[in-house]
This record gives C-alpha cells, sequence and structure tokens, in this order.
C-alpha cells in the first residue's frame, strides 16, 4: 500500500472541486470535511465519504438561504491514488 489515507482524502477531494461545475452544480463547495474512511479488506482501495455544504435553492426566509449537508462516497486504489468512482451517499 503506498498512498496513505490523508493522500486518498486529498485525492477524492481534488475530486470533489475538478468534476463540481461538470455535474451542473453551480454553487460553490463548502465546508467540505472528511466524513469516513475505510481500508478494504484486501488492502487494495481506500474508501473516503466528504461531506459539504451546499446551497439547495430553497430559502428559509426571504434573505436567507438554507444549505444543506451532501455527502460523497470516493473509492481509491492505494497504489496509484486513482479515484475509481465517486458515488452519493445518503446520510
Amino acid at each position: 500500500m503506498k498512498v496513505s489515507v490523508r493522500e486518498a482524502a486529498e485525492a477524492a477531494l481534488n475530486y470533489l472541486l475538478s468534476v463540481n461545475n461538470l455535474v451542473g452544480n453551480t454553487t460553490e463547495i463548502r465546508n467540505a470535511r472528511l466524513e469516513e474512511t475505510e481500508l478494504s479488506e484486501d488492502d487494495k482501495f481506500w474508501f473516503i465519504t466528504l461531506g459539504f455544504e451546499d446551497q439547495n435553492g430553497e430559502y428559509s426566509s426571504l434573505t436567507i438561504p438554507s444549505k444543506r449537508r451532501q455527502y460523497r462516497i470516493f473509492k481509491i486504489d492505494t497504489e496509484t491514488g486513482i479515484v475509481k468512482f465517486m458515488k452519493i451517499r445518503t446520510p
């Protein structure tokens, strides 16, 4: 295993930031936070869960937009650090 959990988390965050606009998200990702880490039983993959706040377009009042926390799970190769997938995780 060459990729540390820290490197895997950084790879996940960089991936999330790079694809944010590609998936139709026009708002900025805010307050990104590492939520969970897990090493697969065969030591081949890191599973990294990141959480972040996103403007959901709904308003709790006329002037203050409400925010919701979203979560993404990333599967990262422990040898290369390449992100294999990103999935939406429901809280």
